[in-house]
C-alpha cells in the first residue's frame, strides 16, 4: 500500500493581479491538509492506495473572503469529477506495447549474481511485483503457486521495497511461485515500471515487450479469461 497527498495551486489566471498571492498550510495532520489562497479554501485528502485501489475522502471548500469568479467553482468540481473516479486500475499504462524497462537486481535467494531483464529476453514471461508486508499479495498468491505447477509460463518476481530476511520467510510459509526473483529493495525499478503498488503484474512478450498489465490482486477469472489467453497466443 502507498500514501500520497494531492497538492495544488490555482492557475494563476483565477488569482486577482493586484491581490498578492499567499499559500500557507493552516491546518495540517497524517490524513488531511489544507490550502489557504486568499479568496478559496480547498481541503483536499490524502489519496491512499492499497490493493491496487486508491481513494480520495473528500474535498470540501470553504471561503477565507468573497468569491466572485464562478471558474473557481469549475476547478472545484473538476477535482472532484477525478477524486470519485480515481482507480489506477482503470488507468492504462503508457508502457503497454512499448519495450519493458531493463532491470539488473540481485537475487533474492542466491547469495550472488544477478537477474536482468536480459536473462529473459525471447520468453513470454509475467512479472509479478509483491512484498511480505502487502496484505493482498496473499489473495492472489495460491493463484501463482497453482500456475507454476503446472509450467505454462514463466513467473518472475520483484521484491518490491522489502527486507529480504522477510520475504525469504514469507517464502517458506506461503510457498514460492517464481522461477527467480529479483530485489528492488529502493523501488526504483517499480518506478520505471509505473507501479502504483503491490501486487502489480505484467506479461512481456519474447521481444521484451509489456503486452498487459494487472493492478491489484490477479483473481481466477483475470488468470483464465485474460493472463493465460494472452500468454498462449504470445507463444503461438
Amino acid at each position: 500500500c502507498s500514501r500520497t497527498t494531492s497538492r495544488t495551486s490555482l492557475p494563476s489566471a483565477l488569482i486577482p493581479r493586484t491581490m498578492p498571492v499567499k499559500k500557507s498550510v493552516v491546518q495540517t495532520s497524517s490524513f488531511w491538509e489544507m490550502y489557504a489562497i486568499p479568496s478559496l479554501m480547498i481541503k483536499l485528502s490524502t489519496a491512499t492506495q492499497c490493493s491496487g485501489r486508491s481513494y480520495v475522502s473528500a474535498i470540501s471548500v470553504g471561503t477565507v473572503g468573497t468569491i466572485d469568479d464562478r471558474n473557481v467553482f469549475l476547478v472545484v468540481g473538476a477535482f472532484l469529477a477525478v477524486g470519485l473516479k480515481l482507480d489506477p486500475r482503470e488507468v492504462p499504462s503508457p508502457l503497454i506495447d512499448k519495450p519493458a524497462p531493463q532491470f539488473e537486481l540481485p537475487r533474492l535467494l542466491q547469495m550472488e549474481g544477478l537477474v536482468g531483464t536480459s536473462d529473459l529476453r525471447g520468453e513470454v514471461w509475467l512479472l509479478n511485483v509483491w512484498a511480505s508486508w502487502c496484505a493482498a499479495c496473499r489473495v492472489e498468491h495460491p493463484l501463482f503457486n497453482d500456475l507454476a505447477g503446472k509450467k505454462i509460463v514463466r513467473i518472475v518476481g520483484l521484491n518490491y521495497k522489502d527486507a529480504s530476511a522477510d520475504a525469504r520467510r514469507w517464502l517458506r510459509e506461503f510457498g514460492n511461485p517464481y522461477d527467480v526473483i529479483a530485489v528492488d529493495r529502493e523501488g526504483a525499478v517499480g518506478i520505471d515500471w509505473g507501479v502504483y503498488g503491490v501486487p502489480e503484474t505484467f506479461v512481456i512478450d519474447r521481444e521484451g515487450i509489456i503486452r498487459y498489465k494487472h493492478i491489484g490482486p490477479v483473481d481466477q477469472k483475470v488468470l483464465s479469461d485474460v493472463i493465460l489467453p494472452l500468454v498462449s497466443d504470445l507463444k503461438g
